[in-house]
């Protein structure tokens, strides 16, 4: 257990002012490398692709279906609306 108070004493038998150190060990933890890094933002990538790709290509297999309920609306001229 690292925690507590240190000093430094040089050979002329000066100290520096105590150090209090507080050190949390843990048990669990993983090392994170730069390898690690450029693999997870590597798969995030290609992930992002492929559903962009998915999303595309659903989304243009709609363009062939024709809706039954018709897109069109029938204007109403200007002269009508204020009467």
């Amino acid at each position: 257990d690292p925690r507590g108070i240190y000093t430094c004493e040089t050979q002329s038998g000066k100290r520096s002012p105590p150090l209090q150190v507080h050190y949390r060990m843990c048990q669990n933890c993983i090392e994170v490398d730069v390898p690690t890094i450029s693999g997870i933002v590597v798969a995030d990538v290609i992930a992002t692709v492929f559903l962009a790709v998915a999303v595309y290509c659903i989304t243009g297999q709609d363009k062939g279906r024709l809706s039954r309920a018709s897109d069109r609306q029938n204007l109403i001229a200007n002269e009508q609306l204020y009467q």
